[in-house]
């Protein structure tokens, strides 16, 4: 017979070395509950109320808060204003997110080839406009929009070419494309660029001893691969093209083709510190919020049925 087990001492770990990482987690909670959890509430708060005139309006008791319910995300949705600055900026979205990220994957394709000279100082300068900040960016461009401040436009002037007026009517689309493509393609070939650096070398040489073109390695092999990459920066894009904001806000002390409600974010703007109805814009800003989630969620949704999809192939 074999004689019993004797249990094994186990050992206790003390309390305060198993509320370490809890202590560690909580500087980070607690700046994510006083300016991101807070700031949610208030406004979904703030969407649900509306302002109550008595009379004239004058005297303490003349302005109270009540509850409005539904009433403000109801005007939000009827709203014609939004309705069309929703519009513009998914048309400008269909000219700034194909573009930039053609730019970028071109670029990066560029930059990945071994007979390109010089890749350091191109891959800085391709990235160097997207750390000049958006407004500073805008009055650039906006400048050398203008026709009367323009050198290009001097100089096409006095070649017999002058140009349309680029900040109004359907050039402005373009002016404003033109800004965020300038400024977000360095970004994304970033992204895309360290993406095709992560590909192992043997790849590429067997695909060379079986023959293929450096033209078809782009496109069955570096394409195909860093396709997560790709949904990655075509997400990003996508939600800061629903974001749109300094760049017409900033242009249009300069055209008269910019309305203050231009874009969905502007109305907001607008809305809360033009107007004065701050209940009114949480409710449309809580309604873009919702909008922007559908749609990455949508976006993530399909990228990843398609992964899914190749991959059962």
């Amino acid at each position: 017979m074999t004689a019993p087990r004797t249990p094994r001492a186990t050992r206790r770990v003390p309390n305060g070395v198993r509320s370490a990482p809890y202590g560690f987690l909580l500087p980070a909670a607690v700046l994510f509950l006083l300016f991101f959890a807070l700031p949610i509430g208030y406004a979904l708060w703030l969407s649900l109320h509306r302002v109550d005139v008595q009379g004239l309006g004058l005297g303490s008791n003349a302005r109270r808060e009540v509850w409005a319910g539904l009433s403000n995300y109801t005007a939000a949705l009827t709203d014609s204003e939004l309705g069309h600055g929703a519009l513009r900026v998914l048309g400008y979205g269909a000219v700034v997110v194909p573009v930039m990220l053609g730019l970028a994957l071109l670029f990066a394709l560029l930059l990945d080839t071994e007979r390109v000279r010089a890749r350091s100082f191109s891959r800085l300068a391709i990235f160097l406009p997207y750390a000049i900040p958006g407004v500073v960016a805008a009055l650039l461009w906006g400048f050398l929009y203008l026709p009367d401040v323009s050198p290009f436009h001097y100089l096409l002037d006095r070649a017999g070419l002058p140009l349309p007026d680029l900040m109004d009517g359907a050039p402005l689309f373009g002016s404003l494309a033109n800004i965020a493509v300038w400024g977000g393609t360095g970004f994304n070939m970033i992204v895309i660029y360290t993406s095709l650096r992560s590909i192992p070398a043997e790849v590429y040489e067997a695909a060379r001893l079986d023959g293929a073109s450096p033209l078809q390695i782009a496109l069955r092999i570096k394409i195909p691969m860093v396709a997560p990459s790709l949904v990655l920066t075509c997400f990003f894009s996508v939600i800061a093209t629903l974001q749109v904001f300094s760049e017409p806000t900033t242009l249009k002390p300069l055209t008269n083709g910019i309305s203050t409600t231009w874009s969905p974010l502007m109305k907001v703007y607008n809305d809360a510190f033009v107007a004065g109805n701050v209940y009114a814009a949480s409710a449309t800003a809580v309604v873009l919020a919702l909008a922007t989630f559908a749609l990455s969620f949508a976006l993530l949704r399909f990228a990843n049925s398609r992964s899914e999809h190749r991959g059962t192939r």
